[in-house]
Parts: structure tokens; sequence; C-alpha cells
């Protein structure tokens, strides 16, 4: 039965004042934390993008500075990336892996609070930047030699460095907590192979975490050396190589594609079962093609270099590993098909959008294939074509399942539920807004727009393209609006959700909504991969899978 507006209440736990969130050590509040200020960081994020669309409208548009345009791209890029797309899934790996494991906390709570102070300390740090004479303005990837003297002055690219290392050491605290986590704490009978999907990509997520952000981080340190210490890594002045950044940061940015994707897949696999109904189609292929891409996806970094004079044995080797990473990808997708395929389809929110991040993501993956193909990467490399793959595989791809797993776990969160009529708009705003921003993209890097400029002439044959990629960033920044006027209205007065409103198959739909601080009263026993349907039909348990 469900529960009324009135039986709601939160736990104490959850009416703590500034002085109980600030020195939490519990994960759910900590998980809270996480996707409170990375959603900031994403509108700060969102409203840079606004002012670089604006710029961009229309030709010879004077609107903003090169400079500010400058700043502006650099920070909007390190935001989406460092700042929101990490972090968020961090927040969702924090409030509900310990719960879906059957676990009271995660196994290291103090270095788990260390890992958020850390992530906002790096973030407040990077913005800082504004006051002290100018932002970072060599991009978010930073290539040298625009980060040296004299192309970059000022002190921007200093704050780069320092919050990227502080970044990074959030980053890694965060993984070896999640790891260990899930390998010391699952509930009695919860082995590996009946794992929540989600548990499963996040643990291989922590994985690539801890191999690919100390390249990026050592990197980070090398700049700041650079700049400061006269050591010579990445400038060709005194006998450095520019290419070295490049490997270093790639070889962390290409594996960091699926830091960012791989937890919105695990959502996407919770949500698409209970919606459809059915058991996910082939569990255990869903699982070891979230390992075969772990693997993999750091064999492709150079796939970002094609254009940088690389032997063509080499180019060779990283368009087929290129190739490769895309079968274990589309093995997920072919069975969340399979699931949905004769099964009830529930069309609430949480569908919706893990719908829509399946039909969007698959445009960005073919666009990135198409990038493997080595002569037409050389056409398109650092052309609009690419930003718009970047996008609609970010955006297609992590907004899309971040929004999934917002609606569907929003309920369990707070208690209570999001209004569906909102989430629905918000839905068909967002795709409309993405297709009519991203994909007119593609189409201005086949026409020769590069990336990165502040205007352009108005005989290129780009004016109506960028307006109407321009008309789908505002619509996209209307469907954030409704989406933040549903969390708004919700919060105070949303439908109450009851402790599992969607009648769910895992954990942490045992517990009530908001969870007790402590979890379970009792650990839970686990016996198959749907446990709570277990307990709903204990006559016919025994015919789950193992």
């Amino acid at each position: 039965m469900a529960s009324t507006a009135r039986d709601w209440a939160r736990p104490a736990w959850y009416e703590a004042g500034v002085w109980g969130w600030v020195t939490s050590t519990n994960h759910k509040r900590i998980g809270i934390l996480y996707l409170g200020t990375s959603f900031v960081f994403f509108f700060a994020a969102g409203a840079m993008a606004m002012l670089m669309k604006t710029q961009l409208a229309r030709p010879n548009n004077g609107f903003l500075t090169p400079q500010e345009y400058n700043q502006i791209f650099t920070m909007h890029g390190t935001t989406m990336v460092f700042l929101f797309g990490m972090p968020v899934l961090a927040g969702f790996a924090n409030y509900l892996v310990p719960l879906m494991i059957g676990a009271r906390d995660m196994v290291f709570p103090r270095l788990n609070a260390f890992s958020y102070w850390s992530y906002l300390a790096g973030g407040l740090l990077l913005y800082s930047s504004f006051l002290a004479g100018g932002a970072p303005d060599a991009g978010w990837f930073s290539y040298a030699p625009l980060t040296e003297s004299p192309f970059s002055k000022g002190m921007g690219m200093d704050y780069w460095s320092i919050s990227i290392i502080m970044l990074g050491l959030s980053s890694i605290a965060g993984a070896v907590n999640v790891l260990v986590t899930v390998l010391t704490m699952r509930a009695p009978g919860m082995t590996f192979n009946r794992m929540p999907l989600f548990v499963w990509a996040t643990f291989v997520n922590q994985f690539i975490i801890l191999v690919a952000l100390p390249s990026l981080t050592a990197a980070a340190v090398m700049l700041y050396l650079d700049r400061h210490f006269g050591t010579a890594f990445f400038n060709p002045v005194n006998g450095g190589d520019p290419l070295l950044w490049q490997h270093l940061f790639w070889f962390f940015g290409h594996p960091e594609v699926y830091i960012l994707i791989l937890p919105a897949f695990g959502i996407i696999s919770e949500v698409i079962p209970v919606f459809a109904r059915k058991p996910i189609f082939g569990y255990s292929f869903i699982a070891y093609s979230s390992v075969a891409i772990g693997l993999l996806s750091f064999a492709v970094w150079a796939h970002h270099m094609f254009a940088v004079g690389m032997s063509l044995t080499a180019q060779a080797v990283f368009a087929f590993t290129s190739f490769t990473i895309a079968v274990p990808t589309s093995v997920k997708i072919f069975n969340w098909l399979a699931t949905l395929w004769g099964g009830s389809l529930r069309l609430r929110p949480p569908m919706l959008f893990a719908l829509g991040f399946i039909g969007l993501f698959v445009i960005g993956g073919l666009s990135g294939m198409a990038l493997a193909v080595v002569p037409f990467d050389w056409q398109v490399t650092d052309s609009y074509f690419v930003v718009g793959h970047l996008h609609s595989v970010l955006f297609g791809g992590t907004a899309f399942g971040v929004f999934a797993g917002i609606y569907y776990w929003f309920p369990k969160i707070t208690g209570r539920m999001l209004d569906e009529s909102l989430g629905k708009l918000n839905f068909w705003l967002l795709v409309a807004g993405f297709l009519l921003a991203f994909q007119p993209m593609h189409i201005l890097g086949i026409l020769g727009m590069p990336r990165r400029v502040w205007t352009y002439n108005p005989n290129m044959g780009w004016n109506e393209l960028n307006l109407v990629s321009t008309i789908g960033a505002y619509i996209i920044g209307l469907a954030i609006l409704v989406f933040v006027w549903n969390l708004v209205v919700s919060l105070r007065r949303g439908e109450a959700a009851g402790a599992d409103p969607w009648d769910a198959w895992t954990l942490e739909w045992a517990t009530a909504s908001p969870p007790a601080a402590h979890n379970f009263d009792r650990a839970p026993e686990v016996r198959s991969r749907r446990p709570l349907w277990d307990k709903k039909h204990p006559e016919r348990a025994d015919y789950l899978p193992r």
C-alpha cells in the first residue's frame, strides 16, 4: 500500500544541521553532497555553454571577446568533465553501492569524506581563477605549448593544474574506497555473480580511475614545474616535447570516456528490467562486457592523435582497437533491446530517459566509429564534427543516464516522487534540444568549421546551422529549468514514495525512503540476483537464476 504524505518523515540523520552535514562520514549524506554540488557546477557549465552558443549564433558577433571566449570554453569543458561528470556518478556510487550490496556504510568513512571535500576544494580553487586575473584559456585538454609562456599568460593555467591534481587525488581516494567496500562488505550470499549491474559497472569503473588518473595527475605536476621551476617537459623551445602531453593526457582522456559512461550503463541496466517487468537479458554478458571495456579502454588513447604524425603501423593498431572496443559496448545495447522485447513496458520518466539514452548514445557511438577510420579522421580532426561526437556521447550518454538515475532513485533519496508530467516534459525538451544543438555540429565539421573558433565570416555557409545549434542549446536550457522546478516542487509537496514505489528487485528498495542512518537493521540474505523479488515471492524464489 502506498504511503500518504502524512506517513512520510525524514529520518533523524537527514534532519542534521549544517555542522552535521559538514562533519558527516555517512555515505548517504556524502552521496547527496556529491550530487548537489555536481549539479551546481552543471548549471554553471550550462550557463557558459549558453554564452558560447550566443556568440556563435551569427557571424562576426561581438558578444564575447576572444579572450573571454577562450576562458569560458576552457572552464565549460573542464567543469563538465571533472566537476560534473565524474562527481555526479561518484554521488550515485556513494549513496547506492552500500545499499545495493547490503552494507551499512563505506569501508573507510573518513576517506569518503576526504574525497568529497577535496573535490569541492578543487572546484572552488578552479573557479577562483576568475578573481585572480583570468581563468585558464588553453582548452579543457590544455595542449602544450598553449599552456607554456608566452602563449598562456596570467595564473589561469596554474589554477587549472593544481585543481586537476586535487581532483585526481579525490577520485583516486574514492575509487579505493568503493573497491574495498565491494570486495569486503557484501551481504551474505551476494557473490559477484549476484551483484546488481550498477555495482558491477561502478566496480570496474574504479579500476579504470586507479590506472588512468595518475597519468593526468603526473602531467599536471609536470606542467606546473614547466611554468615555475624551469623544467622543459613540454616546451619545445627548451628541448621538451608537446606530444608527451598528448600521450599522457589521452592515456587518461580516452579511458575517461568510459569513466563517464560505465556507471551510466549500470544505471540503464537497473532501470530497464524494472520498467520492462523482465529480468535483464544476458546478465553475465553485460557484467563481463564492462570488464572488457575497462581493459580495452587503455589500448585506444592515440585514437585522438591520428593527425600528429604517428607511423602508419601505429595508426592501424589504434584504429583496430577503436573498432574492437565497440564490440562489448554493442553487447550491452543488444542485451537491453532483448530485455525490452516482449516486456510489459511502463513508460515512466526513468524508462523514457533510459530509452533516450539508448537511441542518442548510439548516434554518438556511430560517429565515433567514423572517427576510427583514419583517412576520415584526417579530414575532420579538430573540426566541429569532433565536438558533435563528444557531446553526442557524453550528453546523450552520461547526462541522459544521470537523469534516468535521478528520476529512478529520487524517491529513495528523498521519500518523495518527482512529478511525472514535468518529468515527461523535461525528457521531450531535452531530446529536442539535443538533436538541434549537437547534430548540426557534425555537418558543420564536414563543411570545414574548426572547433574553438570565436567567430566566423558570413560567407562560409555555416550561418543557419550555427543558429539552429544555438536554438537547440536554449531548448536544453529550458529543459533544465523544468527539471529544477520539478525538484523544488516535488521536495516541498511531492507524493510520498514509500519504500518501493517501482516494485523493484534490488536491496536498496528493501529499506525505508529515505533509509535509516545504518541502512539495514539486520544484514539481508541474498539468494539470487533479485533478492527483493525473492522476498516478495518466496514460493517462486527457487526458480530464479543463481
